[in-house]
């Protein structure tokens, strides 16, 4: 896998920053995924006190952070350190499977194209490259997940970092939405976001110790 230069490198913080599908759409009349929406899916009250928001934000963190969206960056990742195109696209058909929300499910594709489609200029980088390929030939999705573990590999971000950044943003980008409508100020945004992922670390432990594991038997 090719080192990425200074320029190059720059880009990568703007697509890591943008890389979570909600983040530009929670809030935003022309998103594809509302704060309402998202509870709806989730099965929990819609958002409109503190309580309920402290609600969803326990059903998003159990049900689709820990539970499919972190998992999936992890293996991403692990398939494009190993340069392993066919077993990406193996993990991207096997998303498509689940019972992914149709909201959910139309902004991971969105977003995630998006950000693999600025990675096109990386003609070295055969593992995006083909994915990109597969994508174009609607042989995978294109998930926002798998394409935010790609670029973690890519960029050589160290994946606990990533998947602790990424956790981050999107919950931050829930509570934010929600901050208006309950007039919760910036100070108390950000001290319920760092309580939120006050146990991601230690939540991780156990998939990042599992592609230990798998790495040693690959040997």
């Amino acid at each position: 896998m090719q080192q990425p230069g200074l320029k190059e490198s720059e880009n990568a913080v703007a697509l890591l920053g943008d890389c979570h599908p909600l983040l530009e759409q929670l809030g935003s009349t022309e998103g594809l995924v509302t704060l309402a929406s998202a509870a709806g899916v989730l099965r929990v009250p819609q958002v409109t006190t503190l309580e309920s928001l402290m609600e969803f934000l326990d059903a998003y963190k159990g049900k689709l952070l820990l539970a499919v969206e972190l998992p999936s960056i992890q293996k991403a990742y692990h398939h494009a350190c190993g340069n392993q195109t066919r077993e990406l696209i193996a993990l991207d058909q096997e998303i498509s499977k689940m019972a992914i929300p149709g909201d959910f499910a139309s902004a991971s594709r969105r977003v995630g194209r998006g950000q693999l489609r600025r990675l096109r200029p990386l003609r070295d980088e055969r593992v995006a490259q083909r994915y990109l390929q597969a994508v174009e030939e609607t042989r995978a999705n294109g998930w926002h997940t798998l394409v935010y573990g790609l670029t973690l590999a890519l960029y050589s971000v160290p994946i606990r970092q990533g998947l602790i950044n990424y956790a981050r943003y999107a919950l931050s980008g829930f509570v934010h939405a929600a901050a208006r409508t309950l007039a919760l100020s910036e100070t108390f945004c950000r001290k319920l976001v760092e309580s939120l992922c006050e146990d991601i670390p230690q939540r991780l432990e156990a998939l990042l110790n599992k592609d230990k594991v798998q790495g040693f038997h690959s040997v």
